[in-house]
């Protein structure tokens, strides 16, 4: 499955597991290595980084700004190994007011 395909289904995804939240895509162009979606869900947010599989090439900048999310509220690098996973995160991010963490390998 292409990147494409694979970030359309999981946005499909994200609207069913937390209905009413806005799905955002971001342009990489504008910030060098920004995370590929923000997602907004009643007073909370969180930023995801697909990738095609475990093992697709990072961009430069990337980790950079997903440890830096991390650090203000929820991010992830999210691939079809690690789904399950980081959505279990997420859904309990999104359920407390503390942070949640997701093991990046």
């Amino acid at each position: 499955m292409t990147e494409n395909a694979y970030q359309a289904k999981l946005i499909r995804k994200l609207k069913r597991l937390f209905p009413g939240c806005v799905v955002l895509k971001n342009d990489s162009s504008y910030i060098q290595g920004m995370l590929d979606l923000t997602i907004l869900y009643q007073d909370r947010w969180a930023t995801l980084e697909v990738k095609a599989s475990a093992d697709s090439p990072r961009q430069p900048n990337q980790e950079h700004y997903q440890r830096l999310m991390a650090d203000m509220s929820f991010s992830a690098f999210i691939y079809p190994e690690n789904e399950e996973e980081v959505l279990a995160a997420l859904q309990e991010a999104f359920a407390s007011r503390g942070p949640a963490c997701v093991s990046q390998s």
